[in-house]
């Protein structure tokens, strides 16, 4: 599965509340740690073990309504969510710390 683009504060609202595990990365253009942990983000995404978890991602420089909605204060950020609440959150550019968290909600 790939990694789906949020564009608007309507499907993030409706992805989140879709009642899979969805698992969302905010990022910004600003500052490059982000590019070797987001192409972590997208091989885990593409691992069939993980295939019933929803990938996405938020621009945050093109989506700010989405970063107050969150209460994003830093990048990147990892969010995991089932039915609009959210269930935990990873925030840095550790590989290590970003597959805990999606190796925890890969059976729920």
């Amino acid at each position: 599965m790939s990694v789906s683009a949020i564009e608007s504060l309507e499907n993030y609202l409706d992805l989140i509340n879709s009642g899979d595990v969805v698992i969302v990365e905010f990022w910004t253009t600003e500052g490059g740690p982000h590019e070797t942990i987001s192409s972590v983000f997208e091989d885990l995404a593409s691992k069939s073990e993980f295939s019933e978890i929803k990938f996405a991602k938020v621009d945050a420089d093109a989506q700010p309504e989405i970063l107050n909605e969150a209460g994003i204060g830093s990048f990147p950020t990892f969010m995991a969510f089932i039915n609009g609440n959210k269930l935990d959150e990873f925030v840095g550019t550790s590989p290590q710390g970003l597959e805990a968290l999606v190796e925890q909600y890969a059976s729920v």
